[in-house]
């Protein structure tokens, strides 16, 4: 089990790093009282392992309860856990900008000046910052650099782990679906429709599959569709995506582009992504003289 608390000062950044922890896999829970992180990581090991990456956010907000934060690790750390402390913070000048853009008060400012807010919590916390395992500075980190730290750090295997893609299949004549990311329109592909003999089949059935795929054109397009996306997928996984929705559509959504909605989930899985597919229209009954 990995177990990390992410902590520092107010307006660093915490509220960011456990969304991007939760992208990442890990089980998050906000403003946990320090108290109860035993126990809690207690109930989580009972889940044998279901859950066992845990980021919990432990700060000044949990008022008089923070100070049980020290003795909560002595107990972790007995038990045999072993717990990483990641510690964000920045500059006083960042931090009174962010406070001013968001227009909230310091939780630590007792007359309304953020600057003594600030600190009075760098003092609270200078025992906790000692005992951080990564010390992350975000004055200059735009979030999505903060995202790509975090992953370096935090995301154990692959890069490509992080990333699910599903492929759907679709019909125009239906809509395209709502929740894509990239859309193929396979609709100039050779129509098995038309073949009285592969009409009521679909392109999970091998001969409709060979129909389509017996062209020129479909081979070349397969190809080109097939590098397109090995060239995406990379950068979509450095700009921190972790869904990734590929839409194929021709007409009716049952011949051609579940043909080719498969070939591409073939090449994926073959590559050792996460990837999984949708056939959203290929058992409607057919309506109009085209699919």
């Amino acid at each position: 089990m990995r177990f990390v608390i992410i902590t520092g000062l107010s307006g660093a950044g915490k509220s960011q790093a456990v969304k991007f922890m939760e992208d990442f896999g890990y089980f998050c829970v906000d403003n946990l009282p320090p108290s109860l992180i035993p126990k809690f990581v207690e109930l989580c090991q009972q889940t044998r392992g279901k859950i066992d990456k845990i980021a919990l956010v432990v700060d000044i907000r949990g008022g008089l309860f923070f100070d049980d934060v020290f003795n909560s690790l002595d107990t972790m750390e007995e038990l045999g856990y072993n717990c990483e402390i990641m510690y964000l913070e920045a500059s006083d000048e960042s931090l009174v900008k962010r406070f001013k853009e968001t227009r909230r008060s310091h939780p630590l400012s007792m007359d309304g000046s953020i600057v003594e807010g600030i600190t009075r919590e760098r003092e609270k916390l200078k025992e906790l910052r000692k005992k951080a395992t990564n010390i992350i500075n975000t004055t200059k980190v735009i979030p999505a650099r903060l995202k790509e730290e975090l992953r370096e750090i935090y995301l154990e295997g692959k890069e490509t782990d992080n990333l699910q893609i599903s492929i759907v299949s679709f019909g125009f004549k239906h809509g395209i679906p709502i929740d894509v990311d990239l859309v193929f329109d396979v609709r100039f592909l050779p129509n098995p429709f038309y073949i009285e003999e592969l009409r009521d089949f679909t392109g999970n059935d091998l001969k409709v599959r060979e129909f389509v795929m017996n062209s020129p054109i479909s081979l070349e397009f397969s190809e080109k569709l097939f590098d397109l996306v090995d060239f995406l997928i990379p950068q979509y996984i450095k700009e921190g995506k972790n869904q990734l929705v590929i839409a194929i559509g021709c007409t009716g959504g049952r011949h051609r582009s579940v043909t080719i909605a498969n070939l591409l989930y073939e090449r994926l899985k073959a590559e050792d992504y996460r990837v999984n597919t949708n056939h959203r229209d290929s058992s409607l009954v057919k309506k109009g003289k085209d699919n």
